[in-house]
């Protein structure tokens, strides 16, 4: 590797450590003032943004994209106008820093409170969106983190650009690449306002061999959060020497109980299969109580039919698709722990609520499971029972995001068990640390 890449990206986290002290100190106006200086250089500068988006689909259709990709990392100022409400969102929320968590009083006296902090310096390795970039950059910024950005080369002039925008309204400053607009801002900044430009960097290279290096920096970053495709999420947590806060797969479940009312079971399964089946939110494998499997699963068949969705059975759902002449496959071995993130869905018939959580612990990758039933003791059981990150009574997989869930936007899902679990928001960017207060005790 390369002694200069290798000085690149560790003066680069240098820089960040350097932003992330001054940035867990910075005032919530500071913050928010910054963030509305974003929101307004946005879509004042949809033509510069634009013009840097088109070198990137430039190449995108060069190296042949499908629609599907070029269609991730295309921009146009419907977009930028969403990108920048979404900043706005993020200046509303409360200022997750300095939250008190817990205060008691020890019988000498000392007073001790656990106050939420932010983690530091956060790594987030990603691939095509733009939007990506903005969102981590403001949800960095407002828990007090800095953000080392590294996008994927797809969309690299973009992402160059639009941090260009990012850091001159962290400094109030001129924009110092040419091409991109310095507009006034309503929100004039201030010595006091000013926050460094180095709380949000972008690693100036697509050299894997950069990306590499930066996942070694364990003195000087504190979290990795990779988005993006299972490989690259499986190279980030195997290649790094930082607490990594990741899903690798989004295998989730729908499971439909012998309770279950038909209209609500098919409304719910069509929604978290065919509403967006490319994200990993969406519902993948279908569970049908057998006791009712005869009269609802043929609905809910022509439901996804209809959608076009292929249905991959076991033997005893197909039998039942078979009788009523309905298109089905058998499924392959790997069909029932596939993460398809298209348009199949596997089927498969349980006895119980019991059968369905052991096959969704089984099977599942933890992220997104849910149970349809008027049994509210047959839902409690699942609750309790499903080892998921998010889990869902009578609710469409599709609404475990950060901003259905009221966190403005989020940085990623995670299904680790420590610190963080499900849609990371504000609060998950943080850690906490404890503060104590004496009258001059002294240990005996």
């Amino acid at each position: 590797m390369s002694v200069d890449l290798i000085q690149l990206v560790t003066d680069l986290a240098h820089r960040a450590r350097a932003a992330s002290l001054v940035l867990a100190t910075a005032s919530t106006g500071q913050k928010n003032a910054a963030l509305a200086r974003l929101a307004e250089l946005l879509p004042a500068s949809t033509g510069a943004l634009l013009a840097a988006n088109a070198r990137d689909l430039a190449a995108a259709k060069e190296n042949d994209l499908t629609g599907a990709q070029i269609d991730r990392l295309t921009l146009d100022a419907k977009r930028i106008a969403q990108m920048a409400e979404g900043v706005r969102q993020v200046a509303a929320l409360p200022d997750p820093v300095g939250e008190e968590l817990e205060h008691t009083v020890r019988p000498n006296g000392l007073a001790i409170r656990k106050l939420r902090v932010p983690i530091g310096v956060i790594g987030i390795i990603y691939e095509a969106r733009p939007n990506v970039t903005i969102d981590c950059a403001v949800l960095c910024l407002k828990s007090g983190n800095a953000a080392i950005l590294r996008g994927g080369k797809e969309i690299f002039h973009t992402n160059q650009a639009l941090l260009t925008l990012v850091r001159q309204a962290l400094t109030g400053a001129p924009a110092p690449v040419s091409g991109l607009p310095s507009p006034v801002c309503s929100i004039q900044s201030t010595v006091t306002e000013a926050l460094p430009a180095d709380a949000v960097q972008l690693v100036p290279t697509t050299d894997r061999a950069a990306l590499t290096a930066l996942l070694k920096l364990d003195s000087l970053i504190h979290c990795i959060i990779p988005r993006g495709g299972e490989s690259l999420i499986r190279f980030v947590a195997e290649n790094s020497t930082i607490p990594v806060i990741k899903h690798f797969k989004g295998v989730c479940f729908v499971y439909v109980d012998g309770e279950a009312d038909p209209a609500m079971a098919e409304q719910i399964v069509v929604n978290a299969k065919v509403q967006r089946p490319g994200v990993c939110n969406a519902a993948e494998q279908l569970l049908v109580h057998a006791g009712v499997a005869g009269t609802l699963l043929p609905r809910l068949a022509r439901a996804l039919l209809a959608h076009k969705v292929e249905l991959r059975c076991d033997p005893a759902s197909a039998a039942i698709l078979q009788q009523h002449g309905l298109a089905h496959r058998a499924a392959a071995a790997g069909d029932f722990t596939a993460e398809f993130l298209g348009l199949i869905m596997g089927v498969r018939l349980v006895s119980s609520v019991d059968e369905a959580i052991a096959t969704i612990n089984r099977d599942s990758s933890a992220h997104s499971d849910a149970i349809v039933t008027r049994d509210a003791a047959a839902a409690q059981r699942f609750f309790a029972g499903v080892d998921s990150a998010t889990v869902f009574w009578n609710a469409s997989t599709r609404f475990n995001d950060g901003f259905e869930f009221g966190l403005g936007a989020e940085i990623g899902i995670s299904t680790d068990r420590l610190h963080a679990r499900g849609p990371m928001g504000l609060r998950e960017l943080c850690s906490y640390k404890y503060v104590i207060t004496g009258t001059g005790q002294v240990r005996t």
